[in-house]
């Protein structure tokens, strides 16, 4: 297995290194090298509007890249490190480069808590930007393995941490120099403990502001079918609050929302290596975690481009 210090190496060389998140595995690269962050988006088939996280370790390092509105910095001290993304105007000196940003006037940024993230974070000493490591549109990688079949030898090096904690993507909100926050992505911190620190959050526009907003997204090969209480013949079923049918997988059957959203991507994967043309899924509650689950789904099932 690669070393810190050596995955440190290559992405200063301009190399990518898969390394684990408490969320899901990321796609890692130098943010502050062009041309590194070109070879993310080639290695994930990504469009180029699509702007990247870049990883820090924390609130004094945001400051050196976005302009942060007192908001901003009390949702940081709460949450970070952790699963919250925080998009805020980016400074004019901000070391990450413009293409991980998309052309955009703001930048995204996080401080993962895993504890190889972090150490890879020290180890390298600046900014590394890192979408989930997996083809773009996708179904997330929670395991290494996952990242390996999807990516294969476009990466330079794999950090293996065992399966991700979390198993959804990091909550995402904007915050204006005005301080206006808006939630443009659901996860593993709820609507309500986001508001408790930033107010009321106004619903995103159409526009690609961050990553996981285009509408067909974490999507598997099968096509999924949302809220079926149960599977019709020769679909293959991904249950919850309840034992799966033959051939099938529960994410939770004791209906526990956390467990569920550790186990989404496995799950998903997992039934759709067994060749089912759909996969149902049963209906999950929309309250809390289930808010970031649902949304997952539905971007999983939207038609595809």
């Amino acid at each position: 297995m690669t070393s810190i210090g050596a995955a440190a190496d290559i992405l200063r060389a301009g190399g990518l290194v898969v390394f684990p998140t408490e969320t899901v595995y990321g796609l890692g690269a130098d943010a502050r090298n062009p041309n590194a962050v070109a070879r993310i988006y080639a290695a994930k088939g990504r469009p180029h509007f699509n702007p990247l996280i870049a990883h820090i370790l924390g609130l004094n390092e945001a400051r050196a890249h976005a302009r942060l509105h007192p908001k901003a910095a009390a949702l940081a001290e709460k949450f970070w490190p952790g699963p919250l993304t925080i998009v805020a105007p980016r400074r004019a000196d901000s070391s990450v480069c413009e293409l991980a940003c998309a052309g955009l006037a703001t930048i995204a940024l996080r401080a993962p808590s895993h504890p190889i993230a972090r150490e890879l974070l020290h180890a390298f000493g600046g900014p590394i930007v890192a979408p989930s490591a997996n083809r773009s549109g996708h179904v997330s990688a929670t395991k290494a393995a996952h990242a390996r079949a999807d990516l294969g030898d476009a990466v330079d090096a794999v950090l293996d941490g065992g399966p991700s904690p979390v198993g959804l993507e990091s909550t995402i909100v904007a915050i204006d120099d005005a301080g206006h926050a808006t939630l443009l992505r659901t996860g593993a911190i709820t609507r309500a403990e986001i508001e408790a620190i930033a107010g009321p959050l106004a619903a995103p526009t159409a526009n690609i502001e961050a990553p996981g907003m285009m509408a067909s997204h974490y999507a598997p090969y099968a096509k999924l079918r949302l809220d079926a209480a149960e599977p019709k013949p020769g679909e293959a079923y991904l249950a919850f609050g309840g034992p799966a049918p033959p051939g099938g997988l529960t994410l939770s059957a004791r209906g526990d929302l956390v467990e569920a959203a550790a186990n989404l991507y496995a799950h998903l994967r997992a039934l759709d290596a067994s060749g089912a043309e759909t996969i149902a899924v049963a209906p999950i509650p929309s309250e809390g975690l289930g808010e970031a689950i649902r949304d997952r789904l539905a971007r999983a099932a939207a038609p595809r481009g």
